[in-house]
C-alpha cells in the first residue's frame, strides 16, 4: 500500500529534495559560521589580535569550571542524600539549601560568596585557630589566624560562588537518580544484613550514578557557560578578556565574535560527549 509520504513525494517536481530537508542544515550552519571565524582569525590582523588576547582566559575558564564543578559534584551528593532521607533535621537542611539556591539568581549567588560567604568563613577559620591556641595546639592554631581574607583571590570566591549554586542543582539531580532506583533494591539489601548506609553506598548509588552521567554532563555544560558571569569579580576569564579588549580597541563586532566561538567550541565538543556517553550507556542496558 503506498503511503501518504510516497504520495507527497511522488507530486514533487525535484523528489531529492527531501533527502535535502534531513540534512541536519542548524549543525551546517554552526559550521559555516565556525570556518568563517577561522579564517578571519588566520587571515584579518584584527581578529588575529583578538584571538591571541583573549585566548588567554580559556585557561582560567576551564580551571574555575572544573574546580567549581568537583565541589558543586560533592554538595550535591550530600545534599542529595538528604532529599532522601528520613532524618527530619537532615531532610530540611538539604531542601531548604536547594530551594534557596534554585531561587536565587545565579550571577547573585556568585556576588554573595564572593562577598559574604568567603569572608565569613575566613572568620571562622580564624576564630578555630584562636580556639586551637586556647587548647595548647599553638602552632595549628596560629596558622589558622593568619588566613587572611587577601589570601583568597576572586578567582578563588567566584569558584565558591558557582559551587553554592550548582550544588543545589546537581542535589535534585542525584535525588532523581536515587528515586529512580526501584524500593525493593534497598529492601533486599537490608533484608541481606545491610545497614542503609552499606545499601546507598554498595546497591543504590552505583546504580545511581549510572543514570545520572548524562543530566551531569549536561549541567556541566551549563555551570561552563555560566562561568562567563565571574567576570563581574574581574577574574581574566574569556568574557572579562574580551570586555577587556573591545574597552581598549573598540572591536566590538571582532571582540564578541572571538568570545562567541571560543565558548561554541568548547559547548559543542561537550554536547558530542555527552550524546556519545548516552550512546554508550544505552547500548550497556
Amino acid at each position: 500500500m503506498t503511503t501518504t509520504n510516497e504520495k507527497i513525494g511522488e507530486g514533487r517536481l525535484f523528489p531529492s529534495t527531501s533527502k535535502l530537508e534531513e540534512l541536519p542544515w542548524w549543525a551546517l550552519i554552526i559550521g559555516l559560521a565556525a570556518v568563517l571565524i577561522i579564517f578571519s582569525i588566520l587571515t584579518t590582523p584584527l581578529y588575529r589580535d583578538a584571538f591571541d588576547f583573549i585566548r588567554e582566559g580559556i585557561v582560567t575558564t576551564v580551571r574555575v569550571t572544573l574546580t567549581a564543578y568537583a565541589f558543586a559534584i560533592v554538595g550535591g551528593l550530600f545534599l542529595g542524600l538528604g532529599r532522601v532521607s528520613k532524618n527530619v533535621i537532615y531532610y530540611n537542611f538539604a531542601t531548604l539549601y536547594v530551594e534557596l539556591m534554585r531561587g536565587i539568581p545565579m550571577l547573585v549567588i556568585i556576588l554573595y560568596g564572593a562577598f559574604v560567604v568567603v569572608p565569613i568563613g575566613l572568620q571562622l577559620i580564624n576564630g578555630l585557630g584562636s580556639w586551637l591556641t586556647g587548647i595548647g595546639l599553638a602552632g595549628l592554631g596560629a596558622t589558622l589566624q593568619q588566613v587572611d581574607i587577601q589570601d583568597v583571590d576572586m578567582s578563588g570566591r567566584a569558584i565558591a560562588g558557582l559551587a553554592m549554586g550548582y550544588a543545589a542543582f546537581e542535589a535534585e539531580v542525584f535525588r532523581a537518580g536515587i528515586q529512580s532506583i526501584e524500593r525493593g533494591q534497598m529492601e533486599a539489601a537490608r533484608s541481606l544484613g545491610m545497614t542503609y548506609v552499606q545499601a546507598m553506598r554498595y546497591v543504590i548509588l552505583p546504580q545511581a550514578f549510572r543514570r545520572v552521567l548524562p543530566p551531569l554532563g549536561n549541567d556541566f555544560i551549563a555551570i561552563l557557560k555560566d562561568s562567563s558571569l565571574i567576570s563581574v569579580l574581574a577574574v581574566r576569564d574569556i568574557t572579562q578578556l574580551g570586555k577587556l579588549y573591545r574597552a581598549r580597541t573598540f572591536s566590538s563586532f571582532e571582540a564578541y565574535n572571538i568570545m562567541a566561538f571560543l565558548y561554541l567550541s568548547m559547548t559543542i565538543s561537550l554536547s558530542m560527549l555527552v550524546k556519545f556517553i548516552e550512546r554508550r550507556l544505552g547500548r550497556g542496558r
